[in-house]
């Protein structure tokens, strides 16, 4: 089993809170551990919007708990009505992320001992704001997440099974099950790819400078998850309509296949320039350098889509989808290799990824 940041984090968070609800003498002080586990949070900008939200929920649920306690009682049924009026009042002031914590405050509230009320009332009130001001400091300062390392990496991994795959379906070499399996993991590979992104783009700077640097690295990562997106979407598409593909003219599939093998050793160099792995006065693949058999493949394509003896009514829409994945992966391809190389050229420090050895 890998232990991550986050299973670290919330470990030191439950300490953190516990130790300092003990030296506060804030009874019972599983309630500060448990409010801490509800606030971890995997980026300092979710952890500050967690905090906000989390006190709300707190003060909410204590609110009601010390109402409903004085004017009803501490009865079973008390609580589960306070429990459902809370959900009502969080749902409506769209704090959903905090009625577990509100509905936490609530049972610790209306649980203690009658005497003295207000007194334990407000003690765990305030163990539950020590779990979440201590989950939120250990978010600030222990173990910083790497999303930028860890986006890149996943871009790569994905765009590397990607192009595997599509350099056998491009041959008709794929076993057919295999591929669909894959292709429905790949799939949820990319949202997880989308999430890192998200994620990436909610770590905040200090300073302006390096606020535009990450915002000129963020269109830099936009833009390659679409080229990797596009490359699926040919994956797809060549797995969908195999059959209709494999009776294309040979000459017309072997186009296809130089085609898009220049592409992908094209969409393989760019990754390694942006990483540094290619030298900079080094010339990649120049997707312009076969623009004649661009055009001609084109040209072959609408051709294959003309023809009149054609048995499959569908097949010409097919066959224009695969070409216009064909030509979008191509231009995309070639926005990507624009914003590298000017990236490169005017912000060369700011384009540095460090990647694990």
């Amino acid at each position: 089993m890998k232990l991550g940041a986050r299973m670290l984090k919330t470990g030191i968070a439950i300490t953190l809170s516990l130790y300092i609800a003990q030296l506060l003498n804030l009874q019972p002080i599983l309630f500060a551990g448990i409010a801490a586990i509800f606030a971890i949070q995997p980026t300092i900008y979710r952890s500050y919007l967690s905090v906000v939200e989390q006190i709300q929920g707190n003060i909410i649920g204590a609110l009601l708990a010390i109402a409903f306690t004085l004017l009803f009682g501490n009865h079973l049924l008390i609580i589960g009505l306070a429990a459902i009026v809370a959900i009502g009042i969080m749902l409506k002031l769209k704090l959903e992320n905090s009625i577990r914590l509100a509905l936490v405050t609530i049972i610790a509230i209306m649980e203690a001992p009658v005497d003295e009320f207000l007194y334990y009332a407000s003690l765990r009130t305030f163990s539950i704001f020590i779990g979440i001001l201590s989950a939120f400091v250990v978010n600030l300062i222990f173990l910083p997440p790497k999303y930028e390392t860890r986006l890149f990496q996943s871009i790569s991994e994905v765009t590397e099974d990607i192009l595997k795959w599509l350099r056998l379906t491009t041959r008709f070499a794929s076993e057919d099950e295999l591929l669909k399996e894959d292709i429905e993991t790949i799939k949820k590979r990319l949202t997880k790819v989308n999430q890192l992104y998200s994620m990436y783009e909610e770590e905040r700077s200090y300073f302006k400078k390096t606020d535009y640097a990450k915002l000129r690295k963020l269109v830099l990562y936009r833009q390659m998850i679409q080229v990797t997106q596009k490359s699926y979407d040919i994956l797809k598409l060549q797995h969908k309509y195999e059959n209709i593909l494999l009776q294309l003219p040979e000459t017309l599939q072997v186009e296809t296949r130089e085609r898009l093998d220049l592409l992908m050793s094209y969409h393989d160099q760019l990754l390694l320039k942006f990483i540094g792995r290619v030298k900079p006065e080094a010339e990649l693949d120049d997707v312009h350098y076969g623009e004649s058999s661009r055009d001609q493949l084109r040209d072959a394509y609408l051709a294959e889509i003309r023809r009149d003896n054609i048995e499959d009514e569908f097949q010409p829409y097919h066959l224009m989808r695969v070409l216009t994945a064909i030509i979008e992966y191509e231009e995309q391809l070639e926005q990507l290799e624009k914003l590298i190389r000017t990236s490169q050229t005017f912000h060369e420090d700011e384009t540095q990824v460090t990647l694990p050895s």
